[in-house]
């Protein structure tokens, strides 16, 4: 393992105008806060990262938060300048910023194309409004369609949401129509989370009291089957656990860390990874701005030993449906094989029905059965 030049370009953006209650992702409301403070100690860590690990080419840039498309569209401008600025983009780079409905208008999509965005997720979430104002989301459904309508217009054509299942009071008839909803707008590309209750979040002392009337594990079952046959009988491929797309939309700043390779972590609370050190930065607003001042803000700082790369390896891809081969193991760990490290664990999910070997090309995957119980897969690579 050597420490690498990340292709791969996170940023975290950690406003939004208001925290949903099943969030416990580094997130802020808005209101009050030193965004240009904020924006300024981030160009400042842009700086010192490319200055400590000189960049290659970057290939894919994923702007997450938060809401990133909070930011104002001077604001906007300014931050996407200052990633131009620092970071050589490539010319056949995928940029991809999210974005909640309601907060992308025209303008703010212009400034955003300009910028070099040229893919937007969306977090969607649920076509139903009951359900939206259930967990705690401040947009409605028009909102979903005049910000798709309003993408198409700016130019944007590479377009994905993210749905949500197992919400409270949600059955599979509210799904199922979403689900229609969501497959009418002919999109590339969509992501299907189910909820999990996280501490820190109003769900969570709701799921304490009993008051948070989810779904049963059998009907979550059912939930996550419907969406993959809906999708899948619509063309888009599942080609990782949660996520679907037409041919050639898959998310490939996603692929980078489904193949566990390095990538730049960059704002508060963000993670990065150079192949053989993991970093996590500083999580609030203003202790980031005043770390930011005196150099890389780093929370913490661990080197990751080889065994530890080689069970993420496994862990993260078989994630994706295509699985893992013994070649890129072989390209990634030079001088070790999969079959010597791992063999023992591969033959016991292939003798349980969990994973499947494809000889020609030694690879192994998840059957449609170890699809299901991926967690259960991923735990067998845990020392």
């Amino acid at each position: 393992m050597r420490t690498q030049p990340p292709k791969a370009l996170y940023i975290h953006i950690p406003f939004c105008t208001n925290k949903c209650f099943y969030c416990d992702f580094n997130s802020f409301v808005l209101k009050g806060q030193p965004v240009e403070d904020y924006l300024e100690a981030l160009e400042q860590e842009m700086v010192r990262t490319v200055e400590t690990l000189p960049p290659q080419t970057i290939e894919t840039v994923f702007v997450g938060g938060g809401t990133p498309t909070v930011l104002t569209p001077p604001q906007m401008e300014q931050f996407l300048a200052a990633v131009r600025r620092h970071f050589p983009l490539s010319e056949h780079m995928e940029f991809t910023m999210e974005a909640n409905p309601g907060t992308t208008d025209p303008e703010k999509l212009r400034v955003m194309r300009a910028g070099g965005v040229n893919r937007i997720s969306f977090g969607v979430q649920s076509f139903d409004n009951h359900l939206l104002e259930r967990i705690g989301r401040i947009h409605n459904v028009d909102d979903v369609y005049r910000s798709i309508d309003n993408a198409r217009a700016a130019g944007f054509d590479n377009l994905s949401i993210d749905l949500m299942f197992n919400l409270p009071d949600q059955t599979l008839s509210t799904l199922d129509d979403s689900v229609s909803k969501a497959l009418e707008l002919g999109l590339p590309h969509y992501s299907l989370y189910g909820l999990k209750v996280e501490e820190n979040t109003l769900f969570h002392t709701l799921y304490q009291r009993d008051e948070l009337p989810l779904p049963s594990e059998d009907e979550e079952l059912e939930m996550y089957l419907l969406i993959m046959n809906r999708l899948k009988q619509a063309g888009r491929e599942q080609y990782e656990i949660s996520n679907f797309a037409l041919p050639g939309f898959e998310s490939r700043h996603n692929m980078t860390y489904w193949r566990n390779e390095p990538y730049y972590g960059l704002g508060a609370g963000a993670h990065g990874y150079d192949g053989s050190w993991r970093h996590i930065n500083v999580k609030g607003v203003q202790a980031y701005n005043d770390a930011a001042a005196r150099g890389l803000p780093r929370l913490e700082t661990r080197q990751v030993e080889l065994s530890e790369s080689m069970e993420d390896f496994m862990m993260v891809g078989l994630r994706l449906l295509s699985g893992v081969t013994a070649e890129r193991f072989r390209q990634q760990y030079p001088g070790y094989e999969m079959g010597e490290r791992f063999g023992d664990t591969l033959e016991r999910l292939v003798a349980g029905g969990l994973l499947e070997f494809i000889a020609p090309e030694n690879r192994y995957r998840l059957t449609e059965r170890g699809v299901l119980l991926g967690n259960e897969v991923f735990g067998a690579f845990i020392s």
